[in-house]
């Protein structure tokens, strides 16, 4: 990525999609502070990258900053591992239900598609991303649900008990307080015995060091035998404003059983 040396205190502005944007010239922002200006009818606007209900209503807006410009690649590396181990294990990919977590505006379960998968829940916070998904992607989901999973909506979890779902997959969404270890919880345990679940994190979280949060969380479901990862790869998430990579962690496993109630009750006790 070049940076404009002019007295402007933004990068050179970019044309990658139907928006022209442009970085702030600034080193140190965090990853969830991170921002660019939008030209929208002729007007430069401040977006910042983790507010995803006024990028969901723009069309387009979310692949050119996040696609095209910063070149994000993590539907496709956790969909080529979720078809590493399904070929390894000799399991087809229609036999899979699958619940899209975090699913935004349905780049993840498009991407699900392209292994063969045909049954996909979709289930996000924001009615924002399910308008957006359902303007750019109508063909992705059978259902696609707004809801807080911190507390489990009869309305939403008696039609996904119904539907018999097997697999977990969650991109893009663990950490920053996107999707908390609770509703984490409460999706792992709708899962199926045994299922699948895949996901990806940025490298930080996933710490040795760590004891809460989803570190925490992982490390005491595989001691414990609740998860048995098949699958993890290292790789560039996407750039930084400042060109640098963003580095995650793409992780395929095998859910053996649920979570008990105390586990969580000890991982939430220790992020107070």
């Amino acid at each position: 990525m070049s940076i404009d040396t002019t007295q402007s205190p933004f990068t050179e502005v970019i044309r990658t999609g139907p928006y022209q944007i442009r970085f702030p010239k600034r080193d140190g922002l965090d990853q969830d502070e991170e921002w660019c200006e939008v030209e929208i009818d002729g007007v430069w606007k401040r977006v910042r990258f983790h507010d995803y209900d006024v990028i969901y209503r723009i069309p387009g807006l979310y692949e050119t900053i996040f696609y095209r410009t910063l070149r994000c690649t993590s539907p496709t590396v956790v969909n080529a591992l979720l078809r590493v181990v399904l070929l390894e294990r000799a399991q087809k990919a229609e036999e899979l239900c699958v619940l899209d977590f975090g699913a935004g505006n349905g780049m993840a379960g498009e991407a699900l598609q392209t292994l063969g998968i045909r049954r996909i829940f979709g289930v996000d916070i924001l009615p924002e991303a399910q308008e957006a998904a359902l303007r750019d992607r109508p063909w992705v989901y059978n259902d696609y649900f707004v809801t807080d999973l911190n507390r489990w909506d009869p309305a939403v979890r008696l039609p996904l008990e119904a539907a018999n779902i097997n697999t977990l997959v969650t991109v893009a969404a663990l950490g920053f307080g996107d999707i908390p270890v609770r509703a984490f919880y409460n999706a792992f345990n709708l899962i199926q015995e045994p299922g699948w679940v895949a996901f990806n994190i940025k490298e930080d979280f996933l710490d040795d060091g760590a004891r809460g949060g989803f570190a925490g969380l992982i490390g005491m479901m595989r001691r414990r035998g609740i998860l048995r990862i098949d699958i993890f790869k290292r790789y560039c998430h996407r750039l930084a404003i400042t060109g640098e990579s963003l580095f995650y962690i793409a992780v395929v496993a095998r859910k053996l059983k649920d979570i008990p109630p105390e586990l969580l009750a000890q991982v939430e006790h220790t992020v107070r």
